[in-house]
């Protein structure tokens, strides 16, 4: 697991539709923490934090530290609101999480080796990827930054499937714990309309 990225928050009294239009007029960002055994805390952060913070990978998948009124709570982001034309964050729900107590949430895919792909380099096809993330049960301190996708060995026709993918010691995938017909896609290797037109031609010419 990667360090924790750290924000500051502080805790809000006013709430409701009004009051989340003034805060963001002040480049504000309204937010809610909850889970564990403490009771929700409403918050504002600073919208150039936030307008940062999202342009890290590691804001969606990883533990954050919120430092609201001096204290250090650990989160993960759960949800995220955004203006439906400027994309900006509307608000923002931070989930509590405890060392001792697994969690749910979503980490990216990083994809190796593709230009060197047996079934691109050597076979001219061409690489789809059904997924970009996955969703992975474990501890807050096994929480991967990413999960690696190997295509180097891939050839023509070739798929990745969930359960081909190396996890770290202490991380499942929460679709694999549901069943054998939950072992979905990942990646494959296609043919190209190129590919398919040089079969053609040779078919042909035979």
């Amino acid at each position: 697991m990667s360090d924790a990225m750290i924000l500051n928050a502080e805790a809000r009294k006013d709430v409701g539709k009004g009051a989340s239009r003034r805060l963001r007029r002040a480049d504000l960002v309204p937010a809610i923490i909850y889970g564990g055994e403490q009771e929700p805390v409403q918050v504002t952060m600073e919208g150039k934090a936030i307008r940062k913070a999202l342009e890290s990978e590691g804001f969606y998948s990883q533990i954050l530290t919120l430092v609201v009124e001096g204290k250090n709570q650990q989160v993960i982001l759960k949800d995220i609101q955004r203006h439906p034309a400027k994309e900006f964050a509307m608000h923002l729900d931070f989930m509590r999480v405890e060392a001792s107590q697994a969690i749910t949430t979503h980490v990216p895919l990083h994809f190796l080796n593709e230009e060197a792909c047996k079934g691109v380099k050597d076979q001219g096809g061409a690489i789809t990827h059904a997924r970009v993330e996955v969703e992975v049960r474990c501890l807050p301190g096994n929480l991967p930054e990413f999960i690696e996708v190997d295509m180097a060995d891939i050839e023509l026709g070739g798929h990745v499937h969930l359960s081909d993918l190396k996890l770290p010691e202490g991380v499942e995938l929460v679709a694999l714990s549901l069943g054998e017909d939950h072992d979905l896609d990942v990646a494959s290797v296609q043919a190209t309309r190129a590919t398919k037109d040089d079969e053609a031609a040779e078919g042909g010419e035979e």
